[in-house]
């Protein structure tokens, strides 16, 4: 990978979706390395990318931008720090609400964390690269030292202390689990940069930079999750199924036999699961008849998966060991708020 010494002087960068001053001195950027993100084998260290100039603290470098999701996917309460990089003199194409058509030898990186400041604990990379056969998605796991993270093709199982949860049992995806939930109809693509999903004020920074061709319609719709006491209930809770159960629940998502489609934009009341029966009444169902009963979340499958930890009845079946108690309660006071005549 190549290297820039660069002065600045008063400048700002953002990571993690906060603003860090840079004090007046020489320091060290890296420039991606765009044939790593678009050859044919997979690196073993996350830093043969050069995605950071300070991989530890999270620094990006030039032409990688940080960007925050206005409802975040639940993963054991971990802090999620994520990043587009787009290739000099290339654009991604906005595409209504939906997903950014990022070009090829684009990246999405995410890194998954516990802690905050010098108790901040690195745990996993996961990177997203566009090559000339599609995308490809790949984990990378951080060692104890915070110097390095390596790829982890099979995953792992670690004991992670979190403050919410106290000690748990992470897991890192292998290759093939990042590509359950990263499919539509087999073809693996990003889930996450939806136009819906991120700030307005993000996506306008990004137009003016040339990383995107064009202010997308509808950019922002989805409510941001931390102030959802004071959004529309119907919308936080539709943007929550939309972010964390929609990628499966689809018609070509891996879960479409199940009949439901949690999308955003469906609005028919049975695909979305009132009154809609189970396709397998398992162990899943707790004994219960439909998904959604409109005013009753105590006789929902929906809030049932939802606050289980056990597996074979949790939902989302990967990417959690913990039960996302703010997202239930979303879930929860939506059916119970729903008028018994809703279908």
């Amino acid at each position: 990978m190549k290297r820039l010494s660069l002065a600045i002087l008063g400048a700002a960068a953002l990571s993690a979706g906060s603003a860090i001053a840079v004090q007046a001195t020489a320091i060290e950027v890296t420039v991606v390395n765009d044939t790593a993100v678009l050859e044919t084998r997979m690196p073993r260290a996350l830093s043969d990318y050069g995605f950071f100039t300070d991989a530890a603290g999270q620094i990006p470098s030039a032409n990688v931008t940080p960007y925050r999701l206005n409802t975040p996917l639940y993963t054991d309460s971990a802090s999620k720090l994520r990043f587009a990089y787009v290739p000099k003199g290339k654009q991604a194409v906005a595409d209504g609400e939906g997903l950014l058509k990022f070009p090829v030898g684009s990246a999405l990186i995410k890194t998954f964390a516990y802690g905050e400041g010098e108790d901040r604990r690195l745990i996993e990379t996961r990177v997203l690269l566009h090559r000339a056969d599609g995308w490809l998605a790949l984990p990378y796991k951080w060692n104890d030292e915070q110097t390095e993270a390596k790829l982890a093709l099979v995953g792992a199982r670690l004991d992670v202390d979190t403050p919410e949860h106290g000690t748990i049992s992470y897991r890192v995806p292998n290759k093939n689990q990042c590509k359950q939930c990263h499919s539509i109809d087999d073809t693996v693509v990003p889930i996450g940069p939806k136009a819906r999903n991120l700030s307005s004020d993000w996506m306008a920074a990004m137009v003016k930079a040339g990383h995107v061709d064009a202010m997308p319609q509808g950019t922002g719709a989805l409510p941001v999750w931390e102030h959802r006491q004071e959004a529309d209930l119907n919308d936080t809770a539709r943007a929550y199924l939309d972010v964390n159960c929609a990628h499966c629940h689809q018609p070509q998502g891996k879960a479409s036999n199940s009949g439901l489609d949690l999308r955003w934009e469906q609005d028919d009341p049975t695909s979305v699961g009132i009154r809609k029966r189970p396709v397998a009444a398992g162990r899943g169902s707790g004994g219960l008849n439909f998904s959604i009963v409109p005013g009753d979340s105590s006789r929902s499958i929906m809030v049932h998966r939802m606050g289980s930890d056990n597996p074979g009845v949790a939902m989302p079946e990967l990417g959690k060991t913990t039960v996302d108690k703010d997202g239930v309660d979303v879930i929860t006071r939506w059916i119970d708020a729903m008028p018994e005549k809703t279908f």
